[in-house]
């Protein structure tokens, strides 16, 4: 099976408005609510890819009770473990005019030393029958800065390929950890390394630690640094949409790609495809079947030299 830990899981709750008017009054089009948390959107695209996959993390409160009930009918195993605060709500506002998303997170509950050392005895038991493992998002409250490192190195001990999709100093920590993948956006990669020209910056954060580095370039793909070369994948076009949750669906994509073996450039082409097509869905934790299956054969990867 493949896991996946979302610390600091959500309530996602997206707002369509015909426009967003700053100071205005507006009247909502439609209302959607979905689990959510990094983590989750992962989880629920490799359930929809066919992969067994189980969610770990935390849960609580009347919100955390929420979460868990829309968890039960999907294909997939809930172990989140059980805390005394309430989990937190992310609003997303979709504009129908623009198209574009006004994203308002809340921060998450305070987790206590010992729903830590909880989740740590849940997390292990876990990782004797994972294939694979995905760490995914911001910590909430109460958790360390290091939590992420110590992550990886109890899936390396266990002999488990881990994934980390996090930003900030977890992400620095975390890298030093030597995780066999990274999934940084530019701004993340520009912080972890001190470089925006992107090629410079993935083989800098390999050299931090990563065994592999994919860096999200937007509307421009992915680029890839990997012990197998250097690789830019990039859809036929650009694709107009809601594009919360589309780091995560590329994030399902390399990492079910991983567990099958597939090489580098089926991997990221699956992830741009994926990407894309959660675009073009109503909801994080999505994404359009149909437009997938017709952009999978379309995306475009090629292999770069170091400098050109």
């Amino acid at each position: 099976m493949i896991l996946t830990v979302t610390l600091n899981a959500a309530l996602d709750i997206t707002y369509r408005v015909p426009a967003l008017t700053p100071h205005a009054t507006h009247r909502v089009a439609g209302v959607e609510e979905r689990p959510g948390g990094k983590g989750l959107n992962v989880a629920r695209v490799l359930a929809a890819l066919g992969h067994d996959t189980v969610v770990t993390g935390f849960a609580g409160g009347r919100t955390g009770d929420a979460l868990r009930e829309m968890l039960a009918p999907l294909p997939l195993r809930d172990a989140l473990v059980p805390v005394a605060g309430t989990t937190r709500r992310t609003l997303a506002v979709v504009d129908g005019t623009s198209g574009d998303t006004t994203q308002l997170n809340e921060p998450g509950p305070a987790v206590t030393a010992a729903e830590w050392s909880a989740f740590l005895g849940a997390y292990e038991g876990l990782l004797a029958d994972a294939a694979a493992v995905a760490l995914c998002g911001s910590l909430p409250p109460g958790v360390h800065v290091g939590a992420y490192a110590d992550l990886v190195r109890r899936a390396r001990a266990a002999d488990v390929p881990v994934l980390l999709d996090t930003s900030g100093e977890p992400l620095l920590r975390g890298v030093a950890a030597r995780p066999d993948l990274i999934k940084p956006n530019a701004e993340e990669l520009a912080r972890l390394t001190g470089s925006r020209e992107p090629r410079r910056a993935v083989r800098d954060a390999r050299r931090r630690g990563a065994h592999a580095v994919v860096g999200s370039l937007g509307p421009d793909g992915l680029l890839a640094a990997t012990p197998d070369g250097l690789w830019q994948a990039a859809p036929p076009a650009p694709v107009a949409g809601n594009p919360t949750g589309a780091g995560d669906s590329a994030v399902a994509g390399l990492l079910s790609g991983l567990v099958e073996g597939l090489p580098w450039p089926e991997r990221l082409a699956r992830a741009v495809a994926l990407s894309a097509a959660t675009v073009l869905a109503p909801a994080a934790g999505e994404y359009d079947t149909a437009a997938y299956e017709e952009l999978l054969g379309r995306v475009t990867v090629t292999e770069r030299s170091a400098t050109g």
